[in-house]
């Protein structure tokens, strides 16, 4: 073969477009099928790849650190990857690679780094008893490059995150990864069964994809936190998911008998917030003709969620504090204290720590809900949960809508992973749900996706004009902050809007308000 490079290339090409077909076809299977699939390629490709490589070597004792080097680079690289070795020692292997043997398909496909991790560890773990894998960088998941770490000492091993295998069991803890799934989702599932007896096919069970190592590590930490008192500050961007994390938390806490109430503090006018929280007495203000139970008394015993809680007025954070620090509060227009026991989880898509710098946010109540914090990934770093959440997601509008619809084409998953999902899991919903309507078959071959193009002269008149509002807004803001030496109340009352929406321009515009309150 070596001599007939052509017919080597062909034959390359052809393994490589018949895994991607046999993936795509196993995809439209259920996923389990294509996780299965893989494992058993894997599998059989790594003994048969061992044996080969003992065949031409001569080898037939157990393979040392050098060997298992050299076989583990040849047969990437025999089949047209570009995998080199960074370090070696007796409890850890590192590899590089630069090409990827799929080519740039296997972003479609990131699935597909877990072949490379169960042949890797299959062979290791033959030879050394135990491995795992942990792949760092991957071509996959648009890094550029693949980083690969082969641990062959468990004690090593211990704190990365990758799949273990022992002897010729593989993949130990993706099942162990899967069963913590399975007991987080059985725990939700449990509570939204009590709160829904009337069961509607609107309102669906909850369910967590994490098939990705980001997302398994988020649910890793949901099982450790939950059992604590701990607060748990929730960062990720708009649409990802923070609330389905925070009733993860709750669900397996053993507060889960008790009130999970979620708040969008953004949502709340902030005339009402204090009102809303705490609670008010009767004849408070104009209005106020009963006494009023808050959103913390009404959570007693249980978990509050504070979704946008950057939001919150400057009075709110200081009575939020003192609940926090203090576990009692006053009701607006009361002065009776009440000792409340409720589990604080807040959430945020803005940077705190900038808008602390910024004097936008309390410094001391920050610490105070960011004792344990979590970062849900954005859905473009999340490839490996793609399929999952677009089956998912299909069943759940098959439901809604008496569709039959089982998968969807070739074409519209390279368009559902080539986009960026600013809007993440939130717009892919959406963007499926209004594919789905049109769908007469049981496979979905368009996606009403408006992609950007450059040839759009409508949409650049349009960036273009707000691009210049924006520095009008921006302007206007600062002089008035100079003119009133950044006292918020006179500034909303110039510019006819509330402090509310003041504060929130600061943070857009990125304006430090102590800059204009030291000229007074």
């Amino acid at each position: 073969m070596n001599n007939n490079p052509l017919s080597e290339l062909t034959l390359i090409f052809f393994l490589q477009t018949f895994i991607l077909e046999l993936m795509h076809a196993s995809e439209q299977q259920g996923q389990k099928h294509c996780e299965e699939l893989i494992e058993h390629i894997a599998k059989t490709a790594g003994c048969f790849f061992e044996e080969t490589y003992r065949e031409n070597t001569h080898k037939s004792e157990q393979l040392d650190n050098e060997s298992y080097t050299e076989l583990i680079l040849g047969i990437k690289n025999n089949i047209g990857g570009k995998f080199s070795l960074v370090s070696s020692n007796q409890d850890c292997i590192t590899v590089t690679n630069s090409r990827c043997p799929f080519g740039e398909q296997v972003t479609n496909f990131p699935e597909l780094c877990r072949m490379t991790s169960s042949v890797f560890g299959g062979i290791a773990a033959r030879n050394f008893g135990y491995a795992k894998v942990e792949i760092k960088k991957s071509i996959a998941r648009k890094d550029g490059k693949c980083d690969v770490c082969i641990y062959t000492n468990p004690h090593a091993a211990k704190g990365h995150t990758g799949m273990e295998y022992t002897d010729t069991t593989p993949v130990k803890e993706i099942n162990d990864t899967n069963e913590l799934q399975c007991r987080i989702e059985t725990s939700m599932q449990r509570l939204w069964q009590k709160q829904n007896r009337q069961v509607s096919e609107k309102h669906q069970p909850p369910a967590i994809i994490a098939k990705s190592p980001m997302m398994q590590k988020i649910l890793q930490s949901i099982e450790v936190i939950a059992p604590t008192m701990a607060t748990v500050l929730i960062q990720g961007q708009t649409g990802v998911g923070k609330e389905l994390i925070a009733r993860a938390i709750h669900a397996m806490s053993n507060r889960s008998q008790k009130p999970f109430i979620a708040i969008n503090c953004g949502a709340i006018p902030e005339s009402l917030i204090e009102s809303s929280l705490f609670g008010h007495e009767k004849g408070a203000f104009t209005g106020a003709i009963e006494v009023h139970q808050g959103y913390f008394e009404r959570a007693e015993g249980g978990t509050l969620f504070l979704d946008e809680i950057d939001s919150l007025s400057p009075a709110a954070q200081t009575r939020l504090l003192r609940v926090i620090q203090e576990g009692e509060l006053e009701r607006v227009g009361g002065k009776q204290t009440l000792a409340v026991d409720v589990r604080i989880i807040s959430a945020t898509n803005q940077n705190l720590e900038s808008l602390v710098k910024q004097d936008l946010f309390r410094n001391d109540l920050y610490y105070r809900i960011n004792v344990v914090r979590l970062s849900i990934p954005p859905l473009v770093e999340r490839p490996e949960d793609l399929p999952y959440l677009v089956q998912l997601i299909i069943q759940r509008l098959n439901k809604r809508y008496n569709k039959q619809v089982e998968s969807v084409s070739r074409k519209v998953m390279q368009k559902i992973r080539a986009y960026h999902w600013p809007g993440n899991v939130r717009e892919l919903e959406n963007i499926l749900e209004r594919s789905i309507l049109f769908v007469s078959g049981k496979e979905m071959t368009e996606l009403d996706l408006d992609l950007p193009t450059k040839t759009k002269g409508i949409g650049e008149w349009k960036d273009e004009k707000e691009h210049a509002l924006t520095k009008i807004e921006k302007s206007f803001l600062e002089t008035a902050l100079k003119q009133h030496h950044g006292n918020i109340k006179r500034v909303s009352e110039n510019m006819g809007i509330t402090s509310r929406a003041i504060y929130a321009k600061l943070k857009k515009h990125n304006i430090n308000l102590a800059d204009f309150r030291v000229l007074d």
